[in-house]
């Protein structure tokens, strides 16, 4: 799994190509914004890729840790009775742990998300930017 902060640190970098996408449509440097959309092209396939994987990976891990926690509660059962506060310390402490992973989870399914958005939002400025660009062309020709 893809550490939170590493994600964090993909996120600024994808910020900082929006921010030349933006340059690039300001200044309607056409050339640069086709390069720089059918690298968003790429991009998002790939990125499309990745999120479809992780979503599979994600389900198998799903169905997994339900079928080690049946297992595991069914067996644990027997022993716990005999130690009911000795338990209830343990699930508390694997409780916060299993909600910690959730969480971090969570976080990193946000982040893939956010990234996948920014990679949107670059090829819709890439393609209206060049629209107008083809469309002030065209103009100054009549």
């Amino acid at each position: 799994m893809v550490q939170l902060s590493d994600q964090l640190q993909d996120l600024s970098i994808r910020a900082k190509k929006t921010e030349d996408v933006i340059d690039a449509a300001a200044a309607r440097n056409k050339k640069r914004l086709q390069i720089q959309r059918d690298a968003m092209t790429s991009a998002m396939e790939s990125r499309r890729a990745k999120a479809d994987k992780a979503v599979t990976e994600a389900q198998a891990d799903v169905r997994s840790r339900t079928e080690e926690l049946r297992t595991a509660v069914d067996s644990h059962f027997a022993t716990v009775r005999a130690k009911a506060a000795e338990h209830r310390a343990e699930r508390d402490r694997r409780s916060a742990e299993r909600y910690a992973e959730r969480a971090e989870n969570d976080a990193t399914v946000a982040v893939d998300f956010a990234l996948y958005a920014l990679d949107q939002a670059d090829y819709a400025i890439i393609e209206a930017a060049v629209a107008r660009v083809d469309a002030d062309e065209l103009a100054a020709q009549s």
